[in-house]
């Protein structure tokens, strides 16, 4: 009942804003947009609730979880006045009595969040990096990975080479609580962990114990957090980038690129690993597609890979 009451009114959404606001076809796509990803948001927080029911306490939940997944503040700032132009409409044609967005000014959260990059500065960072040396293809291959598939730094540190499942695709991700999810990889991070494995890791002594983990130090160990997050900061330095950049600003980049571009909120949030995917699903066809199909369309280095030098 709840889906279709929020199709119904979205729908009559769009013919107002269409016929008696007379928006343009971008600006009426816009803000249908941004009435799509709150429908998306209360779908995922299971609260079976249609527009006319959401208090102003879902909707600061709303406005919180956008700032949370690290979306730039233009776009807080425009989902928020789609969001007002909603339940002002709603107002207007009388479904409801009380406006909840009346008072909102976004989320009251003093935490500083780590900065996001765009894609520009993004490609500068991996263009940055020497690829002459076997450092430099690993230290690519790693950054690739964290922007590709918004993993944690941890997770990173504890990826085997048997999660990599390359013929279709995929990396299986051990996170918190040790719950496991199934995440596509993009094409140039499986062609740099590919030259890294075939051109460097090969050619290392493996200590005893280690054989297992994909990213390795030159002594054949894995990588510590530290080590990861060293080699996040000095490639932003020899980029010139000057935003305070670390692996967790790859994992909020990713994550609002695919937002921002329009792709699925449930998707994504699978993809973070903020709700668990078993392992099984690696040989769902229809879920493997789906996560797949939303890597291809929305993430940038998807939509336009960098031709190295």
């Amino acid at each position: 009942m709840p889906s279709q009451s929020w199709n119904t009114y979205i729908d009559e959404f769009g013919d107002y804003l269409r016929l008696e606001r007379s928006l343009s076809e971008n600006s009426l796509k816009a803000y249908l947009s941004d009435i799509d990803k709150l429908q998306q948001f209360v779908d995922v927080s299971d609260w079976d609730l249609s527009p006319i029911e959401l208090q102003q306490k879902h909707l600061l939940t709303f406005l919180e979880y956008i700032y949370n997944l690290g979306m730039s503040a233009p776009s807080q700032a425009r989902i928020l006045a789609g969001v007002k132009a909603f339940y002002k409409f709603l107002l207007y044609r009388e479904f409801i009595d009380k406006d909840p967005s009346l008072l909102l000014e976004g989320p009251k959260i003093d935490r500083k969040l780590p900065d996001t990059l765009s894609f520009v500065e993004i490609e500068k960072i991996l263009l940055a990096i020497d690829l002459s040396s076997g450092e430099g293809i690993r230290n690519r291959a790693i950054i690739e990975t964290l922007y590709s598939s918004g993993m944690r730094v941890t997770e990173l540190t504890e990826l085997r080479l048997s999660n990599l499942y390359t013929d279709i695709s995929f990396i299986r991700i051990i996170g918190k609580g040790n719950k496991e999810r199934i995440v596509p990889l993009g094409q140039d991070a499986l062609k740099y962990i590919q030259q890294y494995i075939s051109h460097v890791r090969n050619h290392l002594e493996i200590q005893s114990g280690q054989e297992n983990y994909l990213f390795l130090n030159r002594r054949g160990s894995k990588l510590s957090r530290v080590m990861i997050f060293n080699i996040v900061r000095d490639a932003a330095e020899q980029a010139g980038i000057t935003k305070n950049v670390s692996p967790h600003t790859f994992r909020h980049s990713f994550a609002t690129h695919l937002v921002e571009g329009g792709a699925n909120l449930r998707a994504v949030q699978d993809m973070l690993g903020h709700v668990s995917i078993t392992t099984t699903e690696i040989y769902t066809h229809l879920d493997r597609d789906y996560l797949r199909q939303v890597i291809t369309e929305y993430h940038p280095r998807s939509r336009r890979p960098i031709k190295d030098e």
